[in-house]
């Protein structure tokens, strides 16, 4: 296909997809910062005080790192999933299909999207976080890289639940019964070094414990994982995770059908 046409429809649906979050911002943008202002008051402050210092470091300034990642990967995944589910509910997505763009635009302006709204709550929830403790970023290529990188994956995940995905119902599953379980148990609020040795290794197999950590390591410049890894597994995902999308879309899985 032609190489314009396809920047012309990458820009207009990366366009649509910032206006769609900025148009409704209280939705989009307010209630993650909300919550997690929360957290930092209910587990930084108050329960932070009782457990002191983790890992040489005031609590609050340990699970700060954590739970601007957790903002910045529910956020991204929640906005490709509602985005592209509701073109194929409203049925416009077949306005994208017979237009003169390829799948891998489709897939990437819809990304594109959602990595504008994790990153986006992920610096209002970093804003909110100077109010509550003080961060020194030691590394901030790695902090830069591992959120945009963190972004990309669970938007191209987000995009495959919405693909698969046949009522409103379906796009709750995935958040439900995996995301939110993976991402307390990715090391947000403690280090793994606190765990019996067979939970350590089990905890292994969680990719977000080394988004957590590789983040964490660009802020306060601490991980229970190298840095490394970090990078081969989330670039193994992003590789795994496109072509995924590409196969689905190639296909017409759950859009044709």
């Amino acid at each position: 296909m032609n190489l314009s046409l396809n920047l012309v429809a990458m820009q207009t649906l990366v366009r649509k997809e910032v206006m769609r979050v900025m148009r409704i911002w209280v939705q989009t943008i307010v209630p993650p910062a909300i919550t997690m202002t929360l957290y930092f008051i209910i587990f930084g402050n108050l329960i932070g005080r009782r457990i002191g210092t983790m890992d040489g470091f005031d609590y609050m300034q340990f699970i700060a790192p954590g739970l601007i990642m957790m903002s910045v990967i529910t956020n991204s995944y929640g906005n490709v999933v509602s985005s592209f589910f509701g073109a194929k509910f409203g049925r416009h997505i077949e306005e994208m299909l017979v237009a003169p763009m390829s799948n891998a635009t489709i897939i990437v302006g819809h990304v594109a999207g959602g990595v504008i709204r994790g990153l986006t709550v992920g610096l209002v929830v970093t804003v909110i976080a100077l109010f509550f403790t003080k961060l020194e970023v030691r590394h901030p290529l790695v902090m830069v890289s591992m959120a945009l990188l963190s972004s990309i994956v669970f938007s191209l995940a987000g995009f495959i639940n919405a693909s698969l995905a046949r009522k409103f119902d379906d796009i709750a599953i995935v958040p439900t019964f995996v995301l939110t379980p993976l991402t307390y148990l990715g090391g947000v609020f403690y280090t793994i070094s606190l765990l019996p040795e067979f939970w350590q290794k089990v905890s292994l197999v969680n990719p977000i414990l080394y988004m957590v950590n590789a983040f964490r390591y660009g802020v306060l410049g601490i991980s229970d994982i190298g840095i490394g890894h970090a990078y081969a597994i989330v670039s193994v995902f992003i590789a795994l995770l496109f072509g995924s999308c590409l196969y689905l879309m190639n296909h017409g899985v759950g859009i044709r059908e």
